[in-house]
């Protein structure tokens, strides 16, 4: 009997949720064909079948949580389903599944993380009232009990982390969906998401400072070189590549946006790692473009297209999302013309482009009121570590860049 196992996650990724057998008991797969879906807090990922056979009992339910060498099902191996009267079927595979059966013991109904969480505070499973899906004890359960102020139980310490994890605010005791409603559990990303962006609000000192940039000279140049730089290149120019640039010339003068807070000190990196977010059906996802000071502008184009149609299609790995520096996101593309974005902690900056809306404008050179293709452009920062001065400095640093494309070839 072979066992199906939770294979490693990634880099702080401890925990998955099942999110769909693809395979049922009793079916044959083959060999590294997907049989189970497993979405974390950052990507979905498939596990495959670890050799030829017949799935004879699948042991984690969907919507459940697993750790990293979790047992998820078994498949016998060189089995034959019997679906068509083949011989050789196994016995196995008339079993009913766990959920409809008893479990021999507790731990049958509880996930390497609730056991643990547990242990740590000396609880019963018995003892904390159960929500999940069949009467499976959740995480958030026992989180929910301790919170609640448990007789014996010890008050709940989160292990240790560059910083505080904000709980997803929920209420204490959901209601039921009414008539006309609708009840859907929160995914494993959505809750990710929740929770990180009030852990930004909570732990940082956001601020967003404002400016607006005129896009004409950098629309000109693409209209210039367009057929070039794609018949060359085989991508076309867009935007993101020089705001990428730009961004990281920003950063070289002020590196207190390029760095994070750890405890009592700063941490200031001396290499530019940009995240540049996606929109995804599942959620907001940011990508990361690695070393992208090194990278030219055909290769950060390229790149971003990428990553942004895999991260789309849910094909992305844990470390392509893990480690950046700074982050770019673009609600342009969806109409926003204004909006205040928040950290991706424990990144210090973010910045926000806009929708290019042509306005009336004073020319600096003639002083005339002329129409011009203006966008606005937010950055956020942690006041923690940057002042005022150096967020303001860097955006113009950015307006200045784009408004005059030479400077970053000249790097001034």
């Amino acid at each position: 009997m072979t066992q199906i196992v939770v294979p490693t996650l990634g880099e702080s990724v401890s925990e998955a949720t099942v999110a769909q057998w693809l395979k049922k008991e009793g079916e044959a797969v083959k060999a590294d064909e997907p049989i189970v879906e497993l979405e974390t807090d950052k990507v979905t990922l498939e596990v495959n079948a670890p050799s030829d056979g017949v799935i004879v009992k699948i042991i984690v339910g969907e919507g459940q949580s697993v750790g990293v060498g979790a047992i998820l099902g078994e498949l016998e191996a060189g089995a034959v389903a019997n679906d068509k009267g083949s011989k050789g079927a196994p016995k196995a595979v008339a079993a009913p599944a766990p959920a409809k059966s008893a479990p021999a013991e507790d731990d049958a109904k509880t996930s390497p993380a609730v056991r643990k969480l547990l242990a740590d505070n000396n609880l019963d499973a018995a003892q904390v009232p159960a929500s999940g899906k069949d009467g499976r004890l959740t995480k958030e359960d026992v989180e929910s009990y301790l919170k609640g102020g448990a007789g014996k139980a010890s008050p709940y310490a989160p292990p240790p982390a560059k910083s505080p994890a904000a709980p997803v605010p929920a209420p204490s005791k959901p209601r039921e969906a009414g008539p006309r409603e609708e009840k859907v559990k929160m995914t494993k990303l959505r809750q990710v998401i929740a929770r990180r962006l009030k852990e930004a609000q909570n732990t940082a000192a956001m601020l967003t400072t404002f400016n607006e940039v005129d896009m004409g000279p950098v629309m000109e140049l693409r209209n210039e070189y367009k057929e070039a730089f794609e018949k060359k290149h085989g991508v076309k120019l867009g935007f993101m590549s020089f705001f990428v640039k730009a961004v990281i010339q920003a950063l070289r003068e002020f590196p207190a946006l390029n760095a994070e807070i750890s405890g009592d000190e700063i941490i200031y990196k001396n290499y530019y790692d940009i995240g540049v977010a996606v929109s995804t059906p599942q959620g907001l996802v940011v990508p990361v473009l690695r070393d992208a000071d090194t990278l030219s502008m055909a290769e950060i184009e390229t790149k971003i297209i990428d990553l942004g149609t895999r991260a789309r299609d849910g094909k992305l790995s844990l470390d392509e999302m893990v480690g950046g520096t700074y982050t770019i996101t673009n609600g342009g593309v969806f109409g926003s013309l204004l909006s205040t974005p928040i950290l991706n902690t424990p990144q210090s900056g973010i910045l926000g482009m806009h929708a290019i809306q042509k306005r009336p404008v004073v020319d600096p050179k003639s002083g005339q009121v002329v129409a011009k293709p203006m966008m606005y452009l937010a950055q956020s920062y942690d006041h923690r570590i940057v002042d005022g001065r150096e967020a303001v400095s860097s955006l113009v640093r950015i307006k200045q860049a784009i408004e005059d494309p030479q400077r970053l070839l000249l790097d001034v």
